[in-house]
């Protein structure tokens, strides 16, 4: 990992440090029978990501493969009802494992182990719940479960949706995302340069009256996958508090080779803590779940 650090910036490329205790623990329900046609699951591994598939009933170790896993993964393990998955390495996006699951009653549920595929906004699985019968109570709750949690997450982006029609800070990341510096209250307070293996970045950091700002301009250099950022955060320094932070892009997905901006606007309040101004940190999340920058904002963008 490369370390810049000017005064007033500091850019992390591809940090996992944090994302680990941070991302949530994604549970899928996967329902047999609401695929007749489809005799094959598709479950999305990923390096450093343990996929756990858990079953209704126990698993027959004995009657459990995998095939041309050699290499690509740790090997099996069950664990009464469950199977642990842990790849050594990222699947290529043409690579795909056959698994057999086959369970104490002689059922057998075959998979195919894939790599997530970005541009279609996919994730790894961390745990995938299967069940045969869609009528039992753990299918149903599981099932209420998903629709509850599809109602809420819409029910958050529409109340984030109304926020930003109306929201000033919005409007200036609207502005920056655009190149109209010119019309928003921003000087421009330090620029910095760093890359990756697949990722460039071009950071530009802007002071304002009572707000500060960043734009970066992120050129995906991977041949084969798309970029896009999964989540922003603004913390305090000193103490971690969390504090919004308005954020427009140039487009929700950057294809290979191709380059795109996203800009980010904080108010001076998230800068105050215990009554004095203070460091933040705004981290930056992309499609996979690992950290891709962190700019340290001091205050000085908003002391004036």
């Amino acid at each position: 990992m490369r370390v810049l650090r000017p005064l007033l910036l500091c850019v992390l490329l591809a940090s996992v440090a944090g994302a680990s205790e941070r991302e949530k623990n994604f549970v899928r329900a996967l329902m047999l029978s609401e695929h007749p046609d489809d005799g094959t699951h598709r479950v999305y591994v990923k390096r450093q990501v343990v996929t756990t598939l858990r079953f209704e009933k126990a698993v027959d170790s004995s009657r459990t493969k995998m095939l041309g896993w050699e290499g690509r993964l740790e090997p099996l393990a069950v664990v009464r009802n469950k199977v642990i998955l842990e790849p050594l390495h990222d699947l290529n996006d043409e690579e795909g494992i056959p698994l057999v699951v086959t369970l104490v009653d002689g059922t057998a549920v075959p998979f195919l182990l894939r790599p997530p595929a970005w541009e279609q906004q996919e994730r790894p699985d961390q745990q995938v719940d299967v069940y045969k019968d869609r009528e039992g109570y753990a299918a149903m709750h599981a099932a209420l479960r998903r629709a509850l949690q599809e109602n809420g997450t819409l029910a958050e982006e529409n109340q984030r949706y109304r926020k930003e029609e109306t929201s000033e800070d919005h409007a200036l990341a609207a502005l920056l995302v655009a190149g109209a510096v010119a019309q928003t209250p921003f000087m421009i307070a330090s620029r910095i340069n760093g890359e990756d293996g697949d990722t460039k970045l071009k950071a530009t950091v802007f002071r304002g009256k009572g707000k500060a700002a960043v734009v970066l301009t992120i050129k995906n250099v991977s041949m084969k996958q798309g970029w896009s950022m999964k989540s922003a955060r603004l913390l305090s320094v000193s103490s971690g508090r969390e504090s919004t932070v308005a954020v427009r892009a140039t487009r929700p997905s950057i294809a290979p080779g191709e380059s795109g901006v996203v800009a980010f606007v904080a108010d001076k309040s998230a800068f105050i803590e215990d009554g004095k101004l203070t460091s933040v940190f705004l981290e930056l999340y992309r499609q996979d779940g690992l950290r891709q920058a962190v700019v340290q904002l001091d205050p000085d963008l908003v002391a004036q």
